[in-house]
């Protein structure tokens, strides 16, 4: 399954994605609407591109692929269903897709893999998960030559909690910050049609050996 973050209608919806959404651990709007390259190419627009590109990629090998969303003018899902979308496919990886807004100064991309939660809930995804962000940090890292983030995590991986798109899911699930939006180096390649394909086709082959 993948998931390209957020929604190009979330902006105009702010009811909507602002409810709060149980995550097992807490509570988190139900969606946001992302962030974007300082000229407005929008976190959105740039995850759906991928997401697509990596969809046909990965169906040519012959997968089974499903999206969380199905347009890029909709509005959420909330960040709990998204999950729930892949826990009912009983889908073999999940992958969250997005694009990261920190300083300007940091640049690279890192992968977040879940957090061991409260009440034991996605104990039997963490290893699994693991090899999945390593496997995907290392086919995007060789396949599009981007370094590991300098401002976040350590050697391309960080661990989190506080995600719904990690707790609530029951199958092996990571997201990729693909690039940091503010950053002009990371901006130029996310916002070229030729740095999009080349992310897709090095996420498929981290799939393929995951999933191998």
């Amino acid at each position: 399954m993948l998931d390209p973050g957020h929604n190009g209608g979330n902006a105009a919806h702010p009811k909507e994605i602002n409810k709060l959404v149980d995550i097992y651990n807490g509570k988190k709007p139900c969606n946001t609407t992302g962030t974007a390259t300082n000229d407005d190419y929008s976190e959105h627009a740039f995850t759906w591109d991928v997401a697509n590109r990596l969809a046909k990629i990965l169906k040519a090998k012959g997968a089974k692929v499903i999206l969380t969303r199905h347009s890029d003018t909709g509005v959420g899902p909330c960040v709990d269903e998204r999950a729930r979308i892949g826990n009912r496919a009983n889908a073999d990886a999940v992958l969250a897709i997005h694009g990261d807004g920190a300083p300007a100064k940091g640049h690279g991309f890192h992968i977040i893999e879940p957090a061991k939660i409260k009440g034991g809930h996605n104990d039997s995804i963490l290893a699994p998960s693991r090899r999945l962000g390593k496997d995907l940090r290392d086919a995007f890292h060789e396949g599009t030559g981007i370094p590991y983030s300098t401002y976040l995590g350590k050697d391309g991986i960080d661990v989190r909690s506080d995600l719904g798109g990690l707790n609530v899911s029951t199958r092996p699930a990571v997201f990729i910050e693909a690039g940091n939006m503010r950053n002009a180096g990371d901006a130029a390649k996310m916002k070229s049609a030729q740095g999009r394909q080349q992310m897709a086709e090095a996420l498929a082959n981290g799939f393929v050996k995951f999933l191998g």
